[in-house]
């Protein structure tokens, strides 16, 4: 009997084991880009209505062909207008960073999690409650953004992949014939 519960313990550690490695696969997203990949370990313990969005919708390939709308050189990379932003299904320079998915807004998750190289923070507009599927990838710090805006994850690995993204011009880095996300997948 001894033998039996000890196999059925070991069974079970292993198949403990092997779910909480599926579910830590499962807070990453790659990003496919035209220069490589882009891992990004989510962060679901700090931002978890969030993080729920942008895995659904990577899941559901929204974010698939997706431009990078505004860029703005040592600052940040902006992307994830599902509305307005597909490259392959009519992407319109002219509401592009305006849209958002059919998903509701979510409420601000603000943290103590710095904004770092990196860092991928939620997009907004003046009202903190209006992330949506917006996001952006620091290229630098960008401390006046800590607890103005939500965190959602960092880089692991293919920075140098973004830092080959497309620079917009001006202020506002508007960019025209932008770079996209190829392909969204949930995992790495």
């Amino acid at each position: 009997m001894k033998l039996v519960t000890l196999a059925l313990a070991g069974a079970m550690a292993v198949a403990s084991f092997a779910s909480s490695a599926l579910a830590a696969a499962d807070d990453f997203l790659t990003i496919q880009l035209k220069d490589g990949p882009v891992v990004i370990q989510l962060m679901p313990e700090v931002a978890p209505k969030h993080v729920a969005q942008v895995k659904k919708l990577a899941a559901e390939g929204k974010y698939d062909n997706v431009a990078f709308h505004r860029v703005i050189d040592g600052f940040m990379a902006q992307t994830g207008d599902v509305q307005y932003g597909n490259m392959a299904k009519g992407f319109d320079a002219r509401r592009v960073g305006t849209g958002a998915s059919e998903l509701p807004d979510i409420p601000a998750e603000f943290s103590k999690v710095p904004f770092e190289r990196g860092t991928i923070g939620m997009a907004r507009s003046q009202n903190p409650n209006s992330a949506n599927s917006q996001f952006f990838i620091m290229f630098d710090q960008g401390s006046f953004l800590n607890g103005q805006y939500t965190v959602i994850g960092k880089v692991v690995s293919g920075m140098e992949n973004v830092d080959k993204i497309k620079r917009g011009q001006g202020g506002n880095g508007e960019v025209s014939n932008p770079d996209r996300m190829i392909k969204v997948t949930v995992g790495k």
